[in-house]
């Protein structure tokens, strides 16, 4: 692209568009990063550089890589054959028969899809799923309480945000939807409860009944809760936490909703994570890999019975079920089955675990941990005490990553990766040989450690 029209889109970027989560004097300072193509898992920018994309585009939803012609047609044709379909008293058949594969693939007990936008959205829907089931059960009427955890992310729209405790989203904005409380979570490398797994007895799993007891049962509607935490990095739980979760769910008549925005559709080597523990949810939340994020979508799906007591869902989009995005969605799925990517995920996600875990004898990483094709790099100036890096350390060997290729993911105390699932060997290991020519630069540069 000719110098001028880099300076030109440069300009046009700072004076018009708003980079969310982004100190706006740091993006003057560094320049807008703006994309202009891409294929398989290389980005290439205005100014002509090219990055290996080991971040899913920032937000773990290109599960699929760039330049998916397959699903671009899919919506291509759908758009020209019926591409909006009205939101409430009728659906369009593309819609239909995503819901139906959905319900095919999810776990037993999970029948029935609304569509939404985003990821935000589908967590909108799930949590008025489980306060109008309780009062159309009747069972507890009155419960409209939710509770959430400590450094959870589910989404930035009201209902949504309220149950957020990450990335500074929620204070802002208060005060806002009442009823939300939070609870420790299963974050083991910093335990809030300063123990160590396994003889903590998963204390963070019992707490949850302790909140409900606190709150008031029936006055307590769901527990949200993602099965892999990304605040700081990747928070895989213990195995005995979500089966824990469930057990105390139950005997409160608590609705369980699992936020899988980021986890599912193969994510973590399973379509749905919970998978891994062998929990099934009352209601679950997806988007992103939904649709490789070739097309906004998501979704909320909810147990046969909670679709059979609500008699009318009261809430509406205009865009719920939109037929480009479910054209897209059931195009991802059908390309995931017919090339067995989700395994893939699993065998690839082995690999790079694996490949990284040769980093934790660097100074300052703390830890390396991971599920599937999403691992993470956790730092700690000091490895005995885990004390986090000085502030900025973490996004500079991000920037330096970048600097060198490969776009990662920098997220609190660690660095994240979460490839598309059609990631090479050879594409890990050079991001593994990156990220430790990153680390060690920075180290070095601002004597870490």
């Amino acid at each position: 692209m000719e110098r001028s029209n880099i300076d030109r889109l440069t300009q046009q970027a700072l004076d018009h568009v708003w980079f969310p989560l982004v100190d706006g004097a740091q993006v003057r300072e560094d320049g807008p990063g703006i994309l202009v193509s891409a294929k398989g898992l290389d980005i290439t920018t205005a100014d002509g550089a090219t990055w290996l994309d080991m971040m899913g585009t920032q937000t773990r939803a290109n599960s699929l890589g760039f330049g998916q012609e397959e699903i671009a047609k899919a919506v291509y044709d759908q758009l020209v054959q019926l591409h909006y379909a009205g939101c409430f008293a009728q659906a369009a058949d593309v819609t239909v028969e995503f819901a139906a594969k959905i319900a095919e693939l999810a776990p037993g007990r999970l029948t029935t899809t609304l569509f939404a936008g985003s990821g935000s959205e589908a967590n909108e829907m799930s949590l008025k799923f489980a306060k109008q089931y309780h009062h159309h059960k009747g069972n507890k009427p009155r419960a409209h309480k939710v509770i959430a955890r400590w450094d959870s992310y589910h989404g930035a729209t009201m209902g949504a945000q309220a149950a957020t405790d990450w990335l500074g989203t929620r204070h802002i904005s208060e005060p806002g939807v009442p009823g939300y409380s939070h609870i420790p979570a299963p974050t083991c490398y910093r335990c809030p409860f300063g123990l160590e797994y396994p003889s903590c007895g998963v204390m963070c799993a019992d707490w949850l009944e302790k909140q409900i007891q606190h709150e008031g049962p029936d006055f307590v509607a769901a527990f949200i809760a993602e099965p892999v935490m990304q605040a700081n990095g990747v928070q895989v739980p213990p195995p005995e936490y979500f089966p824990k979760i469930r057990e105390i769910c139950d005997r409160y008549e608590v609705l369980f909703i699992a936020d899988e925005v980021i986890t599912g559709f193969g994510r973590t080597g399973e379509w749905f994570a919970l998978k891994h523990w062998e929990v099934e949810p009352d209601i679950m939340s997806t988007a992103k890999a939904i649709t490789s994020g070739y097309f906004p979508l998501g979704a909320s799906t909810v147990s046969q019975e909670i679709a059979e007591t609500i008699p009318t869902f009261l809430h509406i989009q205009t865009y719920n079920g939109h037929p480009g995005g479910c054209a897209a969605g059931l195009k991802t799925v059908e390309l995931c089955e017919r090339d067995e990517l989700v395994a893939r995920s699993k065998e690839m996600g082995t690999y790079f675990l694996d490949a990284l875990k040769s980093l934790e004898a660097l100074p300052i990483v703390g830890q390396v941990r991971g599920l599937g094709l999403w691992v993470a790099i956790d730092f700690a100036n000091d490895k005995k005490t885990r004390a986090p890096l000085p502030e900025g350390a973490v996004a500079a060997i991000a920037g330096r990553m970048r600097a060198l290729g490969v776009l990662a993911g920098f997220v609190g105390t660690a660095i994240e990766m979460a490839p598309g699932y059609i990631v090479t060997r050879e594409q890990l290991d050079r991001a593994v040989a990156v990220a430790e020519q990153a680390i060690c630069e920075i180290s070095s540069e601002q004597n870490l450690g």
